[in-house]
């Protein structure tokens, strides 16, 4: 083409309307050797060099680009990009326009060639500019020892550089210099976790990809591999819970837990795994219902990770863990934002809990307008020790007024239709041992629970009480999940209700753009009973749980 293009070229704002010049197009190397082809950049077949033609694009976030990419097996949309660490929801606004997605093998939509022949810049991640010394900023071809002195004068008085670009604004360095010294350095800067119940934690975007669809497969690690900076998770200062007594009489504590969309890629989670596993050991839980399932593998993850410990966490807890199985509905009992969802159990047999039989009461019906008029009803009949107990699982849509905003106490009357199924009728009239329990979707007073008051039960959780979380809101904002025992179960009630907050958060889960996210919108609610388990021998820590054995159709 004769001439250098430079560091920047305009490109239509639709690659197919030739007659717009308003855009500008980043190009972090030389063309003028080469010719454009003016099409988006399809992510998903773009080499580290083509990502960082795009702005404010450098070498580190094309590698996360790059790395993440591998992991998923390629990007579905545009918008996923915003998950890897270096672009966020920012930088994506300001590139979007000049990428596309198409399948990772097709070759109908390139890029511009970014092949760099300058043989001088250096192949490696270069200088990071927030921490190299004034010695180490020479050895940059172009900057001398002036330069050096500014660039870490800048820094100094104004703080970290965000960007490479940013080096502009340092005395004596202009667009033209930028241009010929951004492949021999890069930015890395250290950011302060989100808001989150494990504390403050700090740690750096480095070149790792998002582990939202990570699994272990090492049989040694104490943080996988990629993801944010290895930096172990803040788990609650806990002694192992002691021998289930309460008063010299034994005890068994049960508990419930929305998992929010909890698909087999989330459970595959490190940060997710951990969360649930450790959840469940420190707070001595035996019996856990599970709600809002998308694959019902997922629930199998979490066994095996009890059972067979990959996570340091998990492989530290010095009292056994048990041997926990596990049983999801066999049809959809519920929808989440993601689509149709499931109900599960997971428990640990070896303390003497059998799972005897499963079912759905009622499928999920819909109505005219395809949204669901009545929830599912995941009925189990469990024996523990020498007693059966029966808990129902219930999945209920949140109601919110408008806006999405809550009505009165939290909750609004908007979606009445949304109630416990007729199922629930005869079996709260012929089951007198009964727990129901799950995500109502609104306090205990709700109209919608009024078939629960009229039977008698008692919902343990006050509507005061709220059950979830979230970052930004830690104490929580609504109640939605409940335990309600029927009359003959408050007997045996040890009074002990409490509502699970700390330790909801992992470095390894997103949280929106940043990470230390929650594990779910939803804490898990537990309740203790007096109930005289049977303990089997529970495996020994470290050994191999023996799967082989046939399990009844409805456990997985």
């Amino acid at each position: 083409m004769g001439g250098s293009l430079g560091c920047h070229r305009s490109i239509p704002r639709d690659p197919t309307d030739f007659s717009s010049s308003k855009r500008k197009y980043s190009a972090a190397c030389n063309f003028s050797h080469v010719m454009v082809n003016q099409e988006r950049l399809n992510i998903n077949t773009a080499t580290e060099e083509e990502l960082m033609t795009l702005p404010g694009v450098n070498r580190l976030v094309a590698q996360n680009i790059v790395e993440y990419r591998d992991c998923i097996s390629g990007f579905k949309k545009v918008e996923d990009l915003a998950l890897v660490s270096g672009v966020g929801a920012t930088k994506l606004e300001a590139i979007k326009l000049e990428i596309c997605v198409s399948s990772r093998t097709s070759s109908s939509q390139h890029s511009p060639s970014s092949i760099r022949k300058d043989l001088d810049y250096q192949s490696c991640n270069g200088i990071n500019i927030n921490t190299a010394t004034p010695a180490q900023l020479m050895s940059i071809k172009g900057v001398t020892e002036k330069l050096s002195k500014n660039i870490v004068a800048f820094r100094t008085e104004n703080g970290p550089f965000k960007t490479i670009e940013d080096l502009v604004r340092v005395n004596n360095i202009n667009s033209s210099l930028l241009d010929k010294i951004r492949f021999q350095v890069y930015v890395q800067r250290s950011r302060a976790a989100s808001m989150n119940t494990n504390g403050g934690l700090t740690f750096t975007t480095k070149s790792h990809p998002s582990p939202t669809s990570f699994s272990l497969k090492s049989d040694d690690l104490d943080l996988p591999l990629g993801g944010p900076t290895a930096i172990p998770s803040s788990r609650p200062k806990v002694e192992p819970p002691p021998p289930g007594t309460r008063e010299g009489k034994p005890v068994v504590r049960l508990a419930t837990w929305s998992l929010q969309a909890c698909s087999t890629d989330k459970a595959n989670n490190p940060g997710v795994r951990e969360v649930v596993c450790m959840t469940l050991l420190e707070n001595g839980i035996k019996l856990l219902a599970v709600q809002d399932l998308l694959d019902r593998e997922a629930l199998d993850k979490f066994c095996a990770e009890l059972n067979q410990a990959s996570l340091s966490s998990v492989r530290r807890w010095t009292s056994p863990r048990g041997l926990w199985r596990s049983a999801v509905s066999d049809t959809p009992t519920g929808h989440s934002a993601q689509g149709k969802s499931f109900c599960g159990f997971m428990w640990d047999s070896s303390s003497g809990i059998d799972l005897n039989e499963a079912t759905v009461l009622e499928s999920a019906v819909t109505n005219g307008n395809t949204s669901h008029a009545q929830p599912g009803l995941y009925k189990a009949l469990f024996t523990v020790g020498s007693c059966e107990l029966r808990l129902v699982n219930v999945h209920m849509p949140h109601a919110k007024g408008e806006n999405g905003t809550n009505g009165k106490n939290g909750y609004c009357d908007e979606n009445k239709h949304h109630r416990l199924s007729p199922g629930i009728l005869d079996t709260l009239k012929a089951d007198k041992a009964l727990v129901v329990l799950g995500d109502f979707g609104g306090p205990p007073q709700a109209s919608e629970q009024d078939v629960l008051r009229k039977e008698k039960f008692s919902a343990l959780v006050p509507s005061s009480q709220c059950t979830n979380i979230s970052t930004r809101c830690p104490q929580g904002t609504r109640c939605l999940d409940n335990i309600w025992l029927s009359r003959s179960l408050k007997k045996i009630y040890t009074g002990h209700c409490a509502v699970v907050r700390e330790g909801m958060t992992n470095p390894w889960i997103p949280d929106n753009w940043s990470w230390g996210g929650v594990a779910s919108d939803h804490c898990p609610v537990l309740a203790e009973l007096y109930l005289d388990l049977c303990p089997k021998e529970p495996p020994r820590p470290g050994v191999t749980v023996d799967r082989g054995e046939e399990l009844p159709k409805h456990e997985r």
